[in-house]
């Protein structure tokens, strides 16, 4: 895909994926987030290693995704919010325990459809400079294409599965559900709730994805200042 002219920039918050067993949740070809740009930036945990990303959607509730939990079994998740890096010290990082976790009714493991969880923390988090709740995009509008994303997270940042410590962060360019569905593509699998992105020298999806695009999971969004890409 060449040069593209967007209308705003879109960022979209990957939220990672299952890393221990088959890592899904990545970015590639990015690069070190500024520390605490984004303060709703959420890591969910099992035995304090990172799982995968969310973020903080309300001061008691964290949005991830519901294939996180595929090798969960009866363990709930802790969240770490405040964070930048996973494993050194800062003064405002915190883990919360998890109350319930509730998984989207339409969401199962054959698709990335209703890829939606819940996650409500056992206490409402510690608001302050570094820990804020994401203005979430009400507004159902159609993202266009050649929209630049800033897609954030923590998941593995190359094909062998290093994964990094730090926030990376990775930006690139929507690409049209008619274009994502053509039959050397997705195969019109795209649905009106999912978006893809053009991957084809960095990503942020899951492994094993078709083709040299990659649907986007669309979990949250947010409009930032006009320009172009």
């Amino acid at each position: 895909m060449g040069p593209c002219a967007a209308a705003g920039s879109v960022l979209i918050l990957m939220l990672g994926a299952v890393v221990d067993a088959q890592p899904r949740g990545r970015i590639l070809g990015g690069s070190e987030s500024q520390p605490h740009l984004r303060p709703y930036m959420a890591s969910l945990q099992q035995d304090g290693q990172h799982v995968c990303g969310g973020f903080l959607i309300a001061p008691q509730w964290v949005l991830s995704a519901a294939h996180c939990t595929e090798q969960m079994g009866d363990k709930r998740f802790q969240v770490l919010l405040g964070a930048h890096s996973l494993t050194e010290p800062e003064p405002h990082k915190r883990l919360y325990g998890v109350r319930a976790q509730i998984a989207h009714p339409g969401s199962n493991i054959h698709n990335n459809r209703d890829d939606l969880l819940l996650l409500q923390l056992e206490e409402k988090a510690e608001l302050n400079e570094h820990v804020k709740v994401l203005p979430f995009q009400r507004e159902d509008r159609e993202v266009a294409a050649d929209t630049l994303c800033d897609a954030a997270g923590w998941g593995t940042v190359t094909h062998s599965g290093k994964r990094p410590d730090r926030l990376q962060e990775v930006k690139r360019p929507v690409i049209s559900r008619e274009l994502c569905n053509h039959r050397t593509r997705h195969d019109r699998t795209i649905t009106e709730k999912m978006m893809c992105t053009d991957s084809r020298k960095k990503d942020t999806c899951k492994v094993g994805a078709l083709g040299g695009d990659d649907p986007m999971r669309g979990l949250g969004e947010e409009w930032e200042d006009a320009g172009k890409g």
